[in-house]
């Protein structure tokens, strides 16, 4: 059998926090799911980088003296991030507040 992937252990995750929606939200979830899914792979692969690479780095055009710039990995990790963001309130926002468990959706 094969290891399941990152990717596919995030869906299984999220799906598990937001299988309380109602059978319609939760079918309209799923592309969402997905896509945040996809999104916190790239931004832990990214994250990682940064931690190794930096932020920044020195960059150089022609006879230039070099200067720091923000990497664009960086870039790349701050709208990721502001994806899934946005996706994961999406999700919360689907989330019926007069249907809600007692002690609430865990999405931890």
């Amino acid at each position: 059998m094969a290891k399941k992937s990152e990717e596919q252990l995030e869906i299984d995750r999220l799906t598990e926090i937001y299988k309380g929606l109602p059978p319609k939200q939760f079918a309209l979830a799923q592309g969402l799911i997905a896509e945040a899914a996809r999104l916190r792979v790239r931004c832990n692969a990214l994250w990682e980088d940064l931690q190794v690479k930096g932020e920044v780095e020195l960059f150089a055009q022609g006879d230039q003296e070099p200067y720091e710039r923000e990497r664009p990995a960086s870039r790349i990790y701050t709208a990721a991030n502001k994806s899934y963001q946005s996706i994961i309130k999406q999700l919360n926002d689907m989330i019926p507040k007069d249907e809600a468990p007692a002690g609430g959706f865990d999405v931890s």
